[in-house]
């Protein structure tokens, strides 16, 4: 299916649920949508024989400190048409505190994959029936793919030989956020 022909039998039928679109390089779609519009768009995308993006590839969460504190977190969903050999981008922009509808009722893989979205970014998929840390210690504070996140943590874990155990040791952090120098060396002999 072509890419114009997806995107614009979209903006026809389900104009409501659509903010933006956007293309890479690669010729993919990205749509963004509102956070209250994700399961019934996605429900659409699954169950629409036209479309039939019947399967749910993955679910990242990017954070990105620099941009408006208001809507600092964007949650990412993969499709893929199995039928027509498509794939498409559905885009959510977040704040910290907002809340995305878990798709755990239209797609079975999105368990894992919320799971990890909360566990290393904090943003939480109401409706989940097992939302619990993932990749981090259950007793671990914060999240570690936040950008504000410390570069050595909260907690230094090492092994005593003396004591003939592991020890957990709070860190006095210097610093409270990570500041992120995009500048490279090599800008000096390109920006001429």
């Amino acid at each position: 299916m072509k890419s114009n022909i997806l995107v614009n039998s979209l903006i026809k039928f389900v104009p409501k649920y659509i903010e933006s679109v956007q293309y890479d390089n690669n010729g993919q779609i990205s749509i963004t949508t509102k956070n209250i519009h994700i399961k019934p768009f996605l429900q659409f995308l699954k169950s629409s024989s036209f479309l039939r993006f019947n399967a749910l590839m993955d679910i990242f969460g990017v954070d990105y400190l620099q941009k408006s504190l208001d809507k600092r977190y964007e949650v990412s969903y993969y499709l893929l048409s199995h039928a027509f050999n498509d794939r498409i981008r559905i885009k959510l922009n977040l704040n910290e505190n907002d809340e995305v509808s878990s798709v755990t009722s239209l797609f079975k893989s999105a368990g894992w994959l919320e799971r990890e979205v909360w566990d290393m970014y904090g943003l939480y998929f109401s409706n989940h029936a097992d939302l619990r840390r993932i990749l981090t210690d259950y007793g671990f504070r914060g999240f570690p793919l936040r950008k504000d996140f410390p570069l050595t943590g909260y907690n230094e874990v090492r092994y005593s030989e003396r004591k003939k155990r592991v020890i957990v040791k709070q860190l006095k952090l210097s610093q409270e956020y990570r500041y992120f120098e995009f500048n490279t060396p090599w800008d000096k002999f390109f920006n001429k």
